[in-house]
Parts: structure tokens; C-alpha cells; sequence
């Protein structure tokens, strides 16, 4: 079981105010307000118990020895918000024993789509779904089924799944891994890259590719907080600060800080599906697009 307990000193208005001030913004930990939140409705009075997946980077990855990443930030500043401490546990895949065990409060990373959560969402944090990509700047059209587009994607990933589905066995470039698809459409060699828009947006901005979504394959989704579906006083208190935190501009500062800008699906267009390859069977259950190490990642 990993834990760490962090506070919320990821907002930019805060660091560029302590920077002015010419404080070390190393050792500024803000001030908690009164909590919002106690116990029945939290497990541990003064602290919000969080579960993330560090195996889903870069929602939560470990990085220098800790556990970091989008969901990681997102959490802090909740916790903040309600004002309380953050504890930080690694649940994988365990979601759901997680919450119904109640060593967390929350679970962080869920996705909308998935049928099988059995327990309370929340609104979405984060938009996702199989995304086209193509250079900045490129002014590059959806590309269609037979144009003769070349689309890399990573070799046996749902991305590259979704790449023969909509475009047909001819358009997909297999690349080993995710880093070898940015640099192939970096280079020229491709025309196109497939990749979940978060992860896809992650690498492509660590590793200073410009890139763009054109397109989506298929329709989109989104990251969204879990919690017991009998603990109504908190899904009200989330969904409360969660709406804050994307109101006030907070979410946006932290896609900035991890995928270079703010990730916004809602007016991509989908590219037009092959009609007799609409059947979803043979699809991958998970995306296995994997992110590099995020230990130079942190801001």
C-alpha cells in the first residue's frame, strides 16, 4: 500500500504570488480552511482518502518514489477545496473492493464508459477517447477509408484496434510503442497518429511534438470520481468542489501543466465508421497504450 499525504500547492496563481513575493515555493503549503466534510460521511477526520491506479500514467503514475500525475493534482486540490489533507492510496484495478472494503473515499480515473462501476460517478473531469492526431499547425482534414492516409498507432493497443475499424487494414503503421508512432508522425512518415487523447496528448507534449486532435474513432468519454453509492452527503460535497475546480479555471491548470493545453472534445468531429466493421467483439478490453516514465514530468 502506498500513501502520501500532500496538500494542494499545484494552482499557478498561488506559486506565481509566492514567486512575486520572492518565497521559496518549495515550502509553501497553503493554509487549511474549516473541513466540509467529517466523518461518517469521510473515514478519517481532516482527510480526504483517495484511490488512484498508478499503473494508468499519466493519471497516476510513481515518479521519484511518489506517486504523481493528473489525477494525483486534481486530488490535491479537492482535498483542498473541502479543506482537507490528502491521503493517497494505490487501488489498481481494485476499485470497487476499495470503495466497498472503505480503506478510500473516493476513487479517482474512472471511466464513463465502463458498464461495470457499481457505484456513484461523478460528473467528467476529463474528457478521453481514441483520438486522430496530426503535427500543429497542419490545417490536416479527418481523413477517411481509402484517401491512402497512413495513421500509426501502437502495435496490438485498442488504438490501433480502432485505426483498421474506421479506416481499413491498409492505414494502420504499427509502431512498437507510443513513443516510435509520435516520432514517426513527427518525421513526416505518417500522416496521422491514433492514441487516447489524454495519454496521446501527455507524450506527445513530454517528449515537445506539437500535435492536434483532428478526429475522434468513435464516440467520446471521460474521467470521472467514484464513491459508495450510499454515501450521498459525499457525492454532494464532490460534486460540488469537482464543479468549482473546473469553473474556476483549477482543471484547466493542471491538463496545462501535464498535456501543454487544456483538452477540450466537444467539438471534435468522429470520423465516419467502415460499416461492416462496426461490431465492437474482437475490440481490446483497455487501451495498452502505455506513457513513459513520469519522473520528469512534474512541474
Amino acid at each position: 500500500m502506498k500513501r502520501l499525504r500532500i496538500v494542494a500547492a499545484i494552482v499557478l496563481s498561488a506559486a506565481l504570488m509566492f514567486a512575486l513575493a520572492g518565497c521559496a515555493s518549495d515550502d509553501y503549503k497553503p493554509e487549511l480552511g474549516s473541513p466540509e466534510v467529517e466523518p461518517p460521511t469521510i473515514g478519517e477526520a481532516g482527510t480526504l482518502r483517495v484511490g488512484v491506479n498508478t499503473s494508468k500514467s499519466p493519471l497516476a503514475g510513481m515518479g521519484n518514489d511518489r506517486i504523481i500525475g493528473i489525477d494525483v493534482d486534481i486530488a490535491a486540490a479537492l482535498a483542498d477545496q473541502l479543506g482537507l489533507k490528502l491521503s493517497l492510496e494505490d487501488v489498481g484495478t481494485g476499485a470497487d473492493a476499495a470503495l466497498e472494503e472503505g480503506t478510500v473515499d473516493i476513487v479517482m480515473g474512472i471511466d464513463k464508459s465502463d458498464s461495470n462501476a457499481n457505484y456513484w460517478l461523478s460528473a467528467e473531469y476529463l474528457p478521453t477517447g481514441v483520438a486522430v492526431f496530426a503535427t500543429e499547425g497542419s490545417n490536416a482534414a479527418v481523413p477517411k477509408k481509402d484517401d491512402g492516409s497512413k495513421i500509426a498507432a501502437q502495435v496490438s493497443s485498442k488504438s490501433a484496434w480502432a485505426v483498421t475499424n474506421a479506416f481499413g487494414d491498409a492505414a494502420l503503421e504499427s509502431a512498437n510503442d507510443l513513443s516510435s508512432a509520435i516520432a514517426e508522425l513527427a518525421s513526416g512518415q505518417v500522416d496521422y497518429l491514433a492514441s487516447d487523447a489524454v495519454i496521446g496528448m501527455y507524450a506527445a507534449n513530454r517528449v515537445g511534438t506539437p500535435v492536434e486532435i483532428v478526429a475522434l474513432i468513435d464516440s467520446a468519454s471521460g474521467y470521472c470520481i467514484g464513491a459508495a453509492s450510499d454515501n450521498t452527503a459525499l457525492h454532494t460535497a464532490i460534486a460540488d468542489a469537482l464543479s468549482t475546480l473546473l469553473s474556476n479555471g483549477t482543471i484547466g491548470v493542471i491538463e496545462q501543466k501535464w498535456l501543454g493545453s487544456v483538452l477540450d472534445l466537444t467539438t471534435t468531429p468522429t470520423a465516419e465508421m467502415i460499416p461492416e466493421k462496426t461490431d465492437n467483439a474482437d475490440a481490446p478490453a483497455a487501451d495498452d497504450e502505455e506513457a513513459d516514465e513520469q519522473e520528469d514530468a512534474e512541474a
